[in-house]
């Protein structure tokens, strides 16, 4: 199977300020009708029908939803999609938490996930690598990308916030450039992934709060949309 891997920006849809203009995500005021252009024009831009995208009602918790075909409807309470059916594309929204993007070349079994600070911090992950070893992949094949995310030196938190993540997620912790109590919710994401065996783990390095082209709902001070992380796995042709 070869994994593929998509990140959306802002550009080149159909909604208008403050959504402007290629805005994904359902819950956050946009015009419906510039929704569903977004959505179809997503389909068409990575190659499939609009139905074998699978969306998910992301609430900032740890729950893993495994998918076996198109759904009618987002997968309600779910910070994390996995399926090992091909072609079909798991969505992670984002504007400032991190998107993670898994998948297991061989089984052809992939997850996206939504970890933001809240689901960092009680293992969003790790629930996700778990249904992926329930679905069949293994851990060692398993390659990751990190997504588009604010960065520690923008993410400033209170000191015992701070601390409270670092205890649950070690390597979070960090200064902003003002020199105050920070999180980097991508470095400890990527000490979890290794200490699971993940070898193979890349990360996207644009901060969302810093490049202009993403979604930030700390920027734009909660009246924004969402970028989309996409993964799908294809099956490689044969001669």
């Amino acid at each position: 199977m070869r994994i593929r891997r998509v990140i959306t920006t802002r550009e080149g849809g159909s909604s208008r300020p403050p959504f402007d203009s290629f805005n994904l995500g359902g819950r956050v005021g946009d015009d419906p009708a510039a929704l569903a252009a977004n959505q179809r024009k997503l389909a068409e831009g990575i190659g499939l029908p609009e139905n074998r995208l699978v969306w998910m009602e992301q609430i900032h918790g740890r729950t893993a939803t495994i998918v076996d075909g198109p759904q009618s409807a987002a997968v309600e309470a779910a910070d994390a999609l996995v399926t090992a059916e091909p072609n079909l594309a798991l969505i992670a929204l984002s504007a400032d938490c991190v998107p993670v993007l898994l998948g297991d070349p061989e089984t052809g079994v992939v997850s996206a996930v939504h970890a933001g600070r809240v689901g960092a911090r009680v293992g969003v992950l790790v629930a996700a690598l778990k249904a992926m070893r329930d679905a069949g992949a293994r851990l060692d094949r398993i390659e990751a990308l990190i997504g588009p995310a604010a960065c520690g030196e923008c993410y400033e938190v209170p000191a015992e916030m701070q601390a409270d993540v670092e205890r649950h997620l070690p390597g979070s912790a960090c200064k902003t450039r003002k020199g105050t109590a920070g999180l980097d919710l991508r470095a400890g994401l990527w000490e979890q992934l290794a200490a699971a065996g993940i070898a193979k783990i890349g990360v996207d390095p644009r901060c969302t709060m810093e490049s202009p082209e993403l979604y930030s709902h700390r920027r734009d001070r909660g009246r924004t949309g969402r970028f989309a992380a996409v993964v799908w796995a294809e099956p490689e042709e044969t001669a």
